[in-house]
């Protein structure tokens, strides 16, 4: 299975933003993986984009947070195409042992609205 190779370490800097401190690796398809994403130090994040409407049941942070960091950090640089970081983020939610519902409900959510994050040029926070 997939692996992070450092635990997600950051600290807020605006209301809802958060910045990494220190970089991790996220190796696609197992802990071995040659393969892998660098979520840059200083890459600023709003964790989970979920409606406030929703947050009683998926809030912005969680057991998915780190998830959420590196799926903000591949659509903000956008180097593969959007359907393979998408599904890199839910395979990211299983190494992190989230509840299938949830990761397969917020899979969903990505899918269907991630567009409108995905068409900007670069993401502004």
């Amino acid at each position: 299975m997939s692996s992070f190779t450092r635990p997600l370490d950051v600290r807020k800097v605006g209301k809802r933003l958060w910045e990494v401190l220190r970089s991790f690796k996220y190796r696609i398809g197992s802990e071995d993986s040659s393969v892998f994403i660098r979520v840059s130090k200083s890459f600023v994040t709003d964790f989970a984009s979920v409606p406030r409407l929703f947050w009683v049941i998926l809030p912005p942070d969680g057991i998915y947070t780190q998830a959420a960091v590196l799926h903000d950090f591949m659509y903000s640089n956008k180097s593969m195409p959007r359907k393979r970081c998408d599904k890199i983020f839910l395979e990211a939610m299983e190494v992190l042992d989230v509840p299938k519902w949830k990761r397969k409900t917020m899979f969903r959510a990505v899918r269907m609205f991630g567009g409108f994050a995905w068409g900007k040029k670069k993401r502004e926070y």
